[in-house]
């Protein structure tokens, strides 16, 4: 079954520096039917002004993958790691037992990314940070696994303390991706739009469009055309 969440229906903040919509609950939007989808807690879509970020803040026991769209974005943390992710690469960071980090825009064009937060399946393990480039090639029938809680998956994607994957790149128009889910899945419209079909139903996703995925073990995508994709298969 999907049920879809078109961009223009996605809750929304504005602070002038940051423009956000969210998938979820968050901050000062509220919405009690939409607080998370199983250990999937926050999709944040974010416009970063140049020269402004999030100051130094708290975390604990939550993974936080950040997917950068355009621009980049700086680092830095109480445990001494610092870089700068730039657009086509993805940051995660264990808060584990605690961390406080900053991340700011410190370049001259505005940052796009994705913030998702996963709840983990183990609390209160050492913090960590890494960061991974992927390639930015077009494909045509499968999306690159990019972060994984599965140990076999180590040597190929960022780590994260949760039994997820998740699945990101960008797609040729014409191409048709059959997807396999082992939990249930949130299926997000980065750029472009295709069509998105599990079992007898069918949904056509917009760039911006959010997708819930649930009792089925496969899904199909169409691109309508170039596109970019994230799914992200959690329980």
């Amino acid at each position: 079954m999907i049920k879809h969440f078109p961009f223009q229906q996605l809750g929304k903040g504005s602070h002038g520096w940051l423009k956000a919509h969210h998938h979820f609950s968050f901050a000062h939007y509220y919405n009690p039917r939409r607080m998370g989808f199983g250990s999937l807690r926050v999709i944040n879509d974010d416009w970063i002004a140049p020269h402004t970020g999030f100051s130094e803040h708290p975390h604990k026991n939550m993974e936080i993958i950040s997917f950068v769209r355009s621009g980049a974005i700086s680092h830095q943390d109480s445990k001494g790691n610092q870089g700068v992710t730039a657009a086509g690469e993805v940051q995660v960071m264990s808060a584990g037992k605690g961390i406080w980090h900053s991340e700011y825009n410190r370049t001259n064009q505005p940052t796009t990314m994705f913030q998702i937060w996963l709840e983990p399946n183990k609390y209160n393990v050492a913090p960590r940070w890494d960061s991974m480039k992927f390639p930015q090639k077009m494909h045509e029938s499968s999306l690159p696994l990019i972060v994984s809680g599965y140990a076999e998956d180590r040597q190929k994607a960022l780590f994260i303390q949760q039994q997820a994957r998740i699945y990101a790149g960008k797609v040729t128009q014409g191409c048709e991706i059959v997807h396999q889910i082992s939990h249930q899945a949130y299926v997000i419209a980065s750029q472009g739009s295709f069509t998105l079909a599990a079992g007898k139903q069918t949904v056509n996703m917009s760039k911006g469009d959010g997708a819930e995925i649930i009792q089925t073990q496969l899904i199909t995508i169409n691109a309508l055309e170039n596109s970019e994709i994230l799914i992200i298969d959690a329980p």
